[in-house]
């Protein structure tokens, strides 16, 4: 009843809100991912999106499709790795960033490794700057992070804001320095909020430094100050900072895969493209 090449552009607009930036990471025409999305629609006899002037939002209808069509692709998929008669094998050096570990990604994870048991899978979980030097330097065969301002490439996965958060109840005084809870260099979380305080004249200082999301949450919880995070990734027992604080935007974040140009051989680099098929086609956080 639903055709797999129209479940996956519908993935793909659901995980960015963005018929463009969808038709952007599958490599086809606006238009293609249009028709794609209506013929979907037609086909269900629902509408899946709801879109305005201000953007494109998941229907209830929608909601409930972004699971039926992750469990058709994965059967898909399964299927045709059982036909093709083909088994991964190899190494592969898989980088994440840490606040998208603590969600949905063991799930990802844990499927690919029961697809794929003969991939001797090695994962690092670092900040987002670090994984983009750890790439650089060959030392992973892919990686999924926060986009970098100075490597804007990457193919996009998940398209969020940063917001700034705290423990409920957390009072700020504006005549006095923002407390803030950071991640140390090279953060890009950190540097963006820097940035943004430093170009809206705002003070600021450090009250907790941690290279662990654990201790930062941690450190929020306790009402030691506040903490710049991806609105859709925010953990339990925090909130967003409400607007009356007065606190400066800190601007969208993507999250995007890159692939080592140093990988070792087509093995790795088969492992590593159905490992970023599993996550592009998995749970939106």
């Amino acid at each position: 009843m639903f055709d797999p090449a129209q479940l996956r552009t519908f993935l793909a607009v659901a995980q960015t809100l963005s018929f463009t930036q969808a038709a952007h990471r599958l490599g086809v025409r606006q238009s293609t991912v249009s028709q794609h999305v209506r013929r979907l629609e037609e086909a269900a006899g629902r509408q899946l999106f709801s879109r305005d002037t201000h953007g494109v939002e998941l229907t209830e209808d929608g909601e409930a499709m972004l699971g039926f069509a992750r469990s058709i692709l994965e059967a898909n998929e399964r299927a045709a790795g059982w036909f093709r008669g083909t088994r991964l094998r190899g190494r592969l050096r898989f980088g994440a960033s840490e606040d998208f570990v603590v969600t949905r990604l063991p799930e990802i994870l844990k499927g690919f490794r029961r697809e794929h048991p003969e991939v001797d899978l090695e994962l690092t979980v670092e900040l987002s700057g670090t994984l983009h030097q750890q790439l650089e330097a060959g030392k992973l065969d892919l990686v999924l992070a926060k986009r970098s301002e100075e490597r804007p490439q990457g193919q996009l996965v998940w398209r969020d804001r940063l917001v700034w958060i705290g423990a409920e109840g957390l009072r700020l005084d504006p005549g006095r320095p923002l407390p803030l809870i950071v991640f140390p260099p090279p953060g890009l979380t950190r540097a963006r909020a820097l940035d943004v305080l430093e170009r809206h004249g705002r003070s600021w200082r450090i009250v907790c430094t941690s290279g662990s999301l654990n201790g930062l949450v941690a450190a929020a919880r306790a009402g030691l100050g506040v903490m710049a995070h991806t609105d859709g990734l925010i953990p339990p027992g925090l909130v967003p900072v409400p607007e009356r604080a007065g606190l400066p935007e800190l601007g969208p974040v993507d999250f995007v895969l890159l692939y080592g140009e140093r990988q070792r051989d087509t093995a790795t680099r088969a492992a590593a493209e159905r490992l970023a098929e599993a996550i592009m086609a998995g749970p939106v956080p």
